[in-house]
């Protein structure tokens, strides 16, 4: 299972990958970065993601519609609140490794000349993290860049 580094070098070998970084949303820090960023500071462009990142899984309109709970008594929660404040929508433990489900699975964003991909990691604590790819729009594929972000984020070991 691959490490924090290991991961973002694997990462840069994505087709128009610029830069990666692994970012904690709920705090901005990189807990590590690797390539160039957009304004050339990785710190500041981490920060600025995990604004994008925090802002969106937040919003109740983006997350995952957890649907009645059969189990639910008649005092649950009629608005369907799974967890706690700012990450409804938690779902289960993917694969049972004890691992909480983020809000969401990945944000991408567009621009004229490149692609932002934002992979949010299922972790053993509070699924505030996400890896950030940047691709060169000409030579990105984001269809390979999404499925190799996911099979990166359920092998990524924190810690």
């Amino acid at each position: 299972m691959p490490g924090i580094d290991e991961c973002l070098l694997e990462a840069m070998r994505l087709p128009g990958a610029r830069g990666a970084a692994l970012v904690d949303w709920t705090s901005g820090l990189a807990l590590g970065s690797v390539g160039e960023f957009p304004g050339g500071d990785p710190e500041a462009a981490a920060a600025e993601a995990a604004e994008v990142a925090r802002l969106t899984a937040e919003q109740r309109s983006f997350t995952p519609d957890p649907g009645p709970d059969p189990d639910a008594g008649p005092d649950a929660d009629p608005d369907g609140h799974t967890g706690p404040e700012g990450h409804e929508g938690a779902g289960p433990d993917p694969g049972g490794l004890g691992l909480a489900d983020p809000p969401l699975e990945d944000l991408i964003i567009s621009n004229r000349d490149s692609y932002h991909v934002l992979r949010f990691v299922p972790t053993s604590f509070d699924s505030s993290v996400f890896l950030h790819v940047w691709l060169a729009r000409p030579d990105g594929n984001l269809a390979l860049a999404r499925i190799r972000l996911g099979e990166m984020a359920e092998r990524l070991v924190l810690g």
